[in-house]
């Protein structure tokens, strides 16, 4: 019963784990863009087009 019940944590914990990497490198993905847009309207005003 304890072998059972460590291998079921040991599952959950997996899981969430796994999820919350995906958690993670979604956000980052997110935080490039917003980069990104905010670099490409510097070099807009930096050209004097703002």
């Amino acid at each position: 019963m304890k072998r059972l019940t460590a291998l079921m944590l040991l599952a959950m914990y997996s899981m969430t784990f796994l999820s919350a990497c995906n958690t993670v490198a979604g956000a980052g993905k997110d935080v490039q863009d917003v980069g990104e847009k905010v670099e490409d309207k510097a070099e807009d005003c930096k050209d004097g087009k703002c």
